[in-house]
Protein backbone atom coordinates (compact mmCIF):
# COMPACT_ATOMS: atom_id res chain seq x y z
CA UNK A 1 0.00 0.00 0.00
CA UNK A 2 1.24 3.18 -1.48
CA UNK A 3 1.53 6.23 1.29
CA UNK A 4 -0.69 9.43 -0.24
CA UNK A 5 1.04 12.49 0.23
CA UNK A 6 -0.96 16.09 -0.07
CA UNK A 7 0.62 19.53 -0.42
CA UNK A 8 -1.03 23.05 0.76
CA UNK A 9 0.42 25.77 0.07
CA UNK A 10 0.13 29.63 0.25
CA UNK A 11 2.50 32.67 0.45
CA UNK A 12 4.24 32.22 3.60
CA UNK A 13 3.07 28.77 4.72
CA UNK A 14 3.34 25.30 3.36
CA UNK A 15 1.53 21.78 5.14
CA UNK A 16 2.16 19.01 4.21
CA UNK A 17 -0.31 15.77 5.21
CA UNK A 18 0.81 11.82 4.45
CA UNK A 19 -1.10 8.85 5.14
CA UNK A 20 -2.76 6.03 4.10
CA UNK A 21 -6.19 5.22 2.59
CA UNK A 22 -8.49 3.32 5.72
CA UNK A 23 -9.35 0.12 3.43
CA UNK A 24 -11.62 -1.48 5.77
CA UNK A 25 -13.85 1.88 5.20
CA UNK A 26 -13.96 1.19 1.78
CA UNK A 27 -11.75 4.29 0.79
CA UNK A 28 -9.76 4.52 -2.31
CA UNK A 29 -5.79 4.60 -3.11
CA UNK A 30 -6.20 8.28 -3.04
CA UNK A 31 -7.66 8.89 -0.01
CA UNK A 32 -6.10 9.44 3.51
CA UNK A 33 -8.08 7.78 6.05
CA UNK A 34 -4.96 7.04 8.09
CA UNK A 35 -2.60 10.02 8.83
CA UNK A 36 0.95 9.58 9.42
CA UNK A 37 3.02 12.73 9.53
CA UNK A 38 2.02 15.91 8.58
CA UNK A 39 4.77 19.01 8.18
CA UNK A 40 4.45 22.80 8.43
CA UNK A 41 6.86 25.28 6.95
CA UNK A 42 6.48 28.77 7.88
CA UNK A 43 8.33 31.54 6.32
CA UNK A 44 11.00 32.79 9.05
CA UNK A 45 10.39 29.55 11.50
CA UNK A 46 12.26 26.06 11.73
CA UNK A 47 9.82 23.05 9.86
CA UNK A 48 7.08 21.92 12.46
CA UNK A 49 5.80 18.69 12.63
CA UNK A 50 4.34 16.18 14.80
CA UNK A 51 0.59 13.77 15.49
CA UNK A 52 -2.14 14.13 14.54
CA UNK A 53 -3.11 15.20 17.80
CA UNK A 54 -0.80 18.36 17.36
CA UNK A 55 -2.13 19.01 13.97
CA UNK A 56 -5.81 19.03 15.48
CA UNK A 57 -4.63 21.04 18.38
CA UNK A 58 -3.27 23.57 15.80
CA UNK A 59 -6.37 23.98 13.48
CA UNK A 60 -8.44 24.32 16.76
CA UNK A 61 -6.70 26.86 18.00
CA UNK A 62 -6.24 29.35 15.02
CA UNK A 63 -8.95 29.17 12.68
CA UNK A 64 -11.38 30.36 15.54
CA UNK A 65 -8.92 32.74 16.58
CA UNK A 66 -8.51 34.19 13.33
CA UNK A 67 -12.17 34.30 12.94
CA UNK A 68 -12.70 36.34 16.08
CA UNK A 69 -10.00 39.14 14.86
CA UNK A 70 -12.15 39.53 11.69
CA UNK A 71 -14.95 40.27 14.08
CA UNK A 72 -12.89 42.41 15.92
CA UNK A 73 -12.91 40.61 19.03
CA UNK A 74 -9.63 39.97 20.62
CA UNK A 75 -8.90 36.85 22.91
CA UNK A 76 -6.76 33.84 23.52
CA UNK A 77 -7.42 30.39 22.69
CA UNK A 78 -5.54 27.23 23.40
CA UNK A 79 -4.95 25.64 26.60
CA UNK A 80 -2.03 26.61 28.26
CA UNK A 81 -0.83 22.86 28.83
CA UNK A 82 -2.07 21.89 25.70
CA UNK A 83 0.08 21.42 22.54
CA UNK A 84 -1.10 25.00 20.91
CA UNK A 85 -2.08 28.36 21.52
CA UNK A 86 -2.38 31.88 20.19
CA UNK A 87 -2.70 35.01 21.70
CA UNK A 88 -2.71 39.05 20.28
CA UNK A 89 0.61 40.31 20.43
CA UNK A 90 -0.17 43.87 19.95
CA UNK A 91 -0.77 44.33 16.19
CA UNK A 92 0.63 40.68 15.48
CA UNK A 93 0.15 37.11 17.10
CA UNK A 94 1.82 35.32 18.93
CA UNK A 95 1.42 31.15 18.33
CA UNK A 96 3.30 29.50 21.13
CA UNK A 97 3.62 25.54 20.29
CA UNK A 98 4.76 22.69 23.06
CA UNK A 99 6.14 19.95 22.41
CA UNK A 100 4.77 16.21 24.14
CA UNK A 101 8.52 15.17 24.56
CA UNK A 102 9.97 16.13 28.05
CA UNK A 103 12.99 18.58 28.60
CA UNK A 104 11.66 20.17 25.03
CA UNK A 105 11.41 24.30 25.36
CA UNK A 106 8.04 25.94 23.95
CA UNK A 107 8.58 27.24 20.17
CA UNK A 108 6.92 31.04 20.14
CA UNK A 109 6.56 32.18 16.72
CA UNK A 110 5.67 35.96 16.10
CA UNK A 111 2.85 36.20 12.63
CA UNK A 112 1.96 39.20 11.42
CA UNK A 113 -1.67 39.19 9.18
CA UNK A 114 -0.82 37.93 6.24
CA UNK A 115 1.52 35.18 7.79
CA UNK A 116 -1.74 34.40 9.76
CA UNK A 117 -3.92 34.34 6.59
CA UNK A 118 -2.06 32.24 4.70
CA UNK A 119 -1.56 29.59 7.67
CA UNK A 120 -5.41 29.90 7.99
CA UNK A 121 -5.86 29.07 4.40
CA UNK A 122 -3.49 25.99 4.72
CA UNK A 123 -5.55 24.93 7.55
CA UNK A 124 -8.81 25.70 5.68
CA UNK A 125 -8.11 23.91 2.63
CA UNK A 126 -7.04 20.73 4.42
CA UNK A 127 -10.29 20.88 6.69
CA UNK A 128 -12.44 20.45 3.14
CA UNK A 129 -10.38 18.73 0.90
CA UNK A 130 -12.61 15.59 0.14
CA UNK A 131 -9.23 13.68 -0.79
CA UNK A 132 -8.46 13.76 3.46
CA UNK A 133 -11.28 11.38 5.29
CA UNK A 134 -10.90 12.00 8.29
CA UNK A 135 -12.61 12.94 11.31
CA UNK A 136 -11.75 16.25 12.87
CA UNK A 137 -12.38 15.91 16.73
CA UNK A 138 -12.37 19.90 17.10
CA UNK A 139 -15.81 21.99 17.13
CA UNK A 140 -17.32 23.01 13.59
CA UNK A 141 -17.47 26.64 12.97
CA UNK A 142 -20.64 28.78 14.78
CA UNK A 143 -21.69 31.85 14.77
CA UNK A 144 -20.01 34.70 17.15
CA UNK A 145 -22.68 34.52 19.85
CA UNK A 146 -24.28 38.54 20.85
CA UNK A 147 -22.03 39.14 24.02
CA UNK A 148 -19.10 38.35 22.47
CA UNK A 149 -19.50 41.03 19.81
CA UNK A 150 -20.93 43.53 22.24
CA UNK A 151 -18.24 42.95 24.37
CA UNK A 152 -15.85 44.30 22.49
CA UNK A 153 -17.60 47.64 22.08
CA UNK A 154 -15.51 49.67 24.84
CA UNK A 155 -17.74 51.32 27.62
CA UNK A 156 -17.67 54.28 27.04
CA UNK A 157 -18.75 53.91 22.81
CA UNK A 158 -21.59 51.81 24.40
CA UNK A 159 -23.17 54.30 27.08
CA UNK A 160 -22.18 57.46 24.82
CA UNK A 161 -25.06 57.70 22.15
CA UNK A 162 -28.17 57.07 24.92
CA UNK A 163 -26.34 58.76 27.50
CA UNK A 164 -26.42 61.63 25.11
CA UNK A 165 -30.02 61.34 24.16
CA UNK A 166 -31.00 61.36 27.57
CA UNK A 167 -29.22 64.58 28.44
CA UNK A 168 -31.28 65.72 25.15
CA UNK A 169 -34.19 64.80 26.20
CA UNK A 170 -33.96 66.09 29.66
CA UNK A 171 -32.75 69.67 27.92
CA UNK A 172 -35.85 69.74 26.14
CA UNK A 173 -38.11 69.38 28.57
CA UNK A 174 -36.53 72.03 31.00
CA UNK A 175 -37.33 74.89 28.31
CA UNK A 176 -40.47 73.83 27.39
CA UNK A 177 -41.32 74.29 31.37
CA UNK A 178 -39.27 77.13 31.81
CA UNK A 179 -40.90 79.34 28.52
CA UNK A 180 -43.92 80.81 29.82
CA UNK A 181 -47.61 79.81 27.86
CA UNK A 182 -49.00 82.45 25.38
CA UNK A 183 -51.60 84.17 27.86
CA UNK A 184 -55.55 83.89 26.07
CA UNK A 185 -56.55 87.51 24.39
CA UNK A 186 -60.21 87.90 24.70
CA UNK A 187 -61.88 89.08 21.80
CA UNK A 188 -64.96 91.63 22.96
CA UNK A 189 -67.10 92.40 20.02
CA UNK A 190 -68.27 96.10 19.43
CA UNK A 191 -71.99 96.96 21.31
CA UNK A 192 -74.33 98.29 18.88
CA UNK A 193 -75.92 101.75 19.47
CA UNK A 194 -79.77 101.53 19.82
CA UNK A 195 -81.97 101.90 17.10
CA UNK A 196 -84.52 104.68 17.04
CA UNK A 197 -88.02 102.73 16.47
CA UNK A 198 -90.18 104.79 14.33
CA UNK A 199 -93.63 106.16 16.08
CA UNK A 200 -96.80 104.93 14.87
CA UNK A 201 -100.19 106.15 14.88
CA UNK A 202 -100.64 104.29 18.02
CA UNK A 203 -98.15 106.37 19.85
CA UNK A 204 -99.36 109.40 19.44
Amino acid sequence: MLKTTYQYEQTAARLVVEGFPDLSAGQSNEAIGILSSWRLQLIGAPELEGTRDHLEALMAAVMPYARHRLSGVQRCFGLECGFVSIAPDQANHRLELRSSREGVEPLQLKLDDAELADLVRCLDRLRLDNRVKLTWTFPEDRPLRRQEIFGRIPLQKRLGPPLLAGVALACSIATALLVPLPQEIKETSPTLAPVDKPETQSDR
